[in-house]
This record gives structure tokens, C-alpha cells and sequence, in this order.
């Protein structure tokens, strides 16, 4: 079941999107009771870890799945 917070997904887009340069393609951020999923498309590993670090600072304590793709 995925759960919509518009407020809190848009600062999690937000805070992703200025990490990583807006270096993720097709940005989407899921919200739902188990946790986050980020999901997107970017060129390097070191932005989808950039995207990841983002929402841990922002979310120190939730569970995160990051499925952004590298291509």
C-alpha cells in the first residue's frame, strides 16, 4: 500500500534533487509504512549514493530501498 504525504515526499524529492546536481532522471520518491523507495534513472553509482544519502539525512531511522537504476 503506497501512502501519499505530498509534503514530506516533495522535500524528500527536493532534498535529492540538490544533492545529486539533479542528476537523477524520472525522480520519484514512494512513501508508504515499511519505509522509502527512491526510484529513477542516473549515469554512476556515486549519484544513486548521493540520492540514498540524502534521504538519510533527512530520515535517519527509516527503512530505504533504493532502486534507482544505473545505465
Amino acid at each position: 500500500m503506497i501512502l501519499d504525504f505530498p509534503h514530506l515526499r516533495s522535500e524528500l524529492e527536493s532534498c535529492v534533487a540538490v544533492r545529486t546536481g539533479r542528476r537523477v532522471r524520472n525522480l520519484a520518491v514512494q512513501l508508504s509504512p515499511e519505509g522509502v523507495v527512491l526510484q529513477g534513472e542516473t549515469t554512476t553509482f556515486y549519484v544513486k549514493q548521493l540520492a540514498q544519502t540524502a534521504v538519510r539525512q533527512a530520515l535517519p531511522d527509516v527503512r530505504l530501498w533504493n532502486a534507482i537504476k544505473v545505465a
